[in-house]
C-alpha cells in the first residue's frame, strides 16, 4: 500500500511539473511569435530552474551529504490583468520542491488585487488585498525568480529558505504609497496580514519538534519603508513585521498545550549600485517569544543576523559575487554554549557563519547559469527535519543551478 501511495505521488509530481513546464514554453512562444494574442493590459512570466547540490557533511534540500542531490526546483507562472487604469489582478502559481523542508508542489504563492486611489507623475498610492508578497528587506518580493537573486540561495541570516513560505507572502492587504521628490523617491508599505504558518514543517519542527498538531496564523501586521536616489543608485529600507502565530496539539495524549508564537523581525537594508559593481548589507534584530506551550517555559529570545555582500560585473554576460553571512540565534547565547548545557544539543546548531563566493554566467539573455561555494561554520541555517542525526560544525556546499525565465 505504501509503495502504491509512493507510486502515485510521484506521477502526480511529474505530471504536474510537465504540465508547468509545457505551459511555460507555450506562454513563452505564444508571446514571442504572435505579440497581440492578448490585450496589452494582460501581461505573462514564467520562470523554470533546476539545482544541484552537493554537501560534505550535512543535508541541505535533499540527500546531498557526500551525494548529489537533486531536490531543489522551482517552476512558476504569473500573470496580472489591468481591468481598469487604476485596478489590476495578478497571480503566481508555482510548483516547489526543496527536499524535506518543502513537498507540498502545487501552491498559489500569491493572488491580489491592486487598486489606486491615486496617482499623478510625483505621488502613488494604493490598496492591494489577497495573498500578497510580504514587503521584507530587499529581496523577498520577488525571491523565487532566479534571475532576481544575487545567488541561488539569499542570505540564509535573513532569508531563510527552510522557512520560505511563512516568509513569502500573507493573506490579507496593504496600503502603499510613493512619493517622488528632488531629494530622492520615497516609499511604504503598512498592512494588516495572517502569515502561512501551516505552509512551513520546518517552522513547526523548530517550536514543538515532531509534536501532532497544527500551526496557524493570526492577525499581523507590518510594513515597509523605502528610499532610493537617483534611479536606484543607492537604496535604503527598514523593515518591521510582527508575525503572529498559535499551535493547537492534535487530540492525542500529549503534555503541550495551546501555545502561542510571536517573532517579529526589524532589518535595516542598505544598497549602492555603480555601473560594474554594487555592495549590499543588511541587519536584523529577530525576536522569539512563545508562551502557554506548558511543557515548557514561556521564552522570549532575541537573536541577530546580518550580511554584508559584493557583485561585480566582468562583462555584460558573467558577474561574481562574494558574501560573509552570520546568523546568530540568541544574542545573550552566541556560542550556542548555555544552549547546549540546558539542552544536551550542540552549540553550533545556534549560530551559522557562511563565506560565499559565486559566478553567474547569462548564457542568453534568458537562460542564466549559476555556481556558488559556501564554506559554512554552524548549522543554524539548515532543517532539522533533513538532518534528524548527528551533524558536523564545519562543512562546504557547492551548487549550480540553470534557470530560465520569460
Amino acid at each position: 500500500m505504501y509503495v502504491m501511495e509512493f507510486n502515485l505521488n510521484k506521477i502526480k509530481r511529474i505530471i504536474v511539473c510537465n504540465t508547468l513546464i509545457a505551459a511555460s514554453f507555450i506562454s513563452s512562444n505564444c508571446i514571442a511569435g504572435e505579440k497581440n494574442w492578448l490585450p496589452d493590459s494582460v501581461q505573462i512570466h514564467g520562470f523554470l530552474s533546476q539545482a544541484i547540490i552537493h554537501t560534505s557533511d550535512n543535508n541541505f534540500f535533499g540527500n546531498s551529504d557526500d551525494s548529489i542531490s537533486t531536490d531543489f526546483r522551482e517552476l512558476g507562472i504569473n500573470g496580472s490583468w489591468r481591468i481598469i487604469p487604476d485596478l489590476q489582478i495578478a497571480m503566481q502559481v508555482v510548483w516547489r520542491d526543496a527536499g524535506l523542508t518543502d513537498e507540498q508542489g502545487l501552491r498559489i504563492d500569491y493572488g491580489l488585487a491592486d487598486y489606486r486611489l491615486y496617482s499623478s507623475e510625483e505621488s502613488l498610492l494604493g490598496i492591494k488585498a489577497g495573498r500578497v508578497p510580504t514587503p521584507l528587506g530587499l529581496y523577498n518580493d520577488t525571491r523565487d525568480v532566479a534571475s532576481t537573486r544575487p545567488s541561488i540561495f539569499l542570505p540564509q541570516s535573513i532569508y531563510f529558505d527552510i522557512n520560505r513560505n511563512i516568509a513569502l507572502s500573507a493573506d490579507g492587504g496593504y496600503i502603499y504609497g510613493e512619493q517622488n521628490t528632488d531629494w530622492g523617491d520615497f516609499s511604504f508599505n503598512f498592512g494588516a496580514i495572517s502569515p502561512r504558518s501551516n505552509d512551513d514543517p520546518d517552522f513547526k519542527q523548530l517550536i514543538v519538534g515532531n509534536t501532532p498538531g497544527k500551526m496557524e496564523g493570526e492577525a499581523s501586521w507590518g510594513g515597509r519603508l523605502n528610499y532610493e536616489w537617483r534611479g536606484g543608485e543607492v537604496r535604503l529600507a527598514v523593515t518591521y513585521i510582527e508575525f503572529n502565530g498559535r499551535f493547537s496539539p492534535a487530540p492525542s495524549p500529549t503534555s503541550l498545550s495551546s501555545g502561542q508564537i510571536q517573532l517579529k523581525p526589524l532589518i535595516f537594508s542598505a544598497q549602492y549600485n555603480a555601473e560594474k559593481w554594487s555592495l549590499t548589507g543588511e541587519y536584523e534584530f529577530r525576536n522569539l517569544r512563545l508562551n502557554n506551550f506548558g511543557l515548557f517555559p514561556d521564552s522570549d529570545t532575541t537573536g541577530t543576523g546580518y550580511y554584508l555582500q559584493g557583485i561585480y560585473k566582468f562583462t555584460s554576460y558573467l558577474e561574481g559575487m562574494i558574501r560573509y553571512d552570520e546568523l546568530i540565534w540568541d544574542k545573550d547565547d552566541k556560542n550556542g554554549e548555555k544552549f547546549a548545557m540546558k539542552y544536551g544539543r550542540p552549540a553550533y546548531s545556534r549560530f551559522a557563519k557562511d563565506w560565499t563566493v559565486g559566478l553567474r554566467l547569462k548564457i542568453i539573455p534568458n537562460l542564466l547559469l549559476s555556481t556558488e561555494y559556501h564554506r559554512i561554520n554552524g548549522t543554524g541555517a539548515i532543517s532539522t527535519l533533513e538532518n534528524p542525526g548527528p551533524t558536523k560544525q564545519h562543512w562546504d556546499l557547492y551548487s549550480v543551478m540553470l534557470s530560465y525565465d520569460f
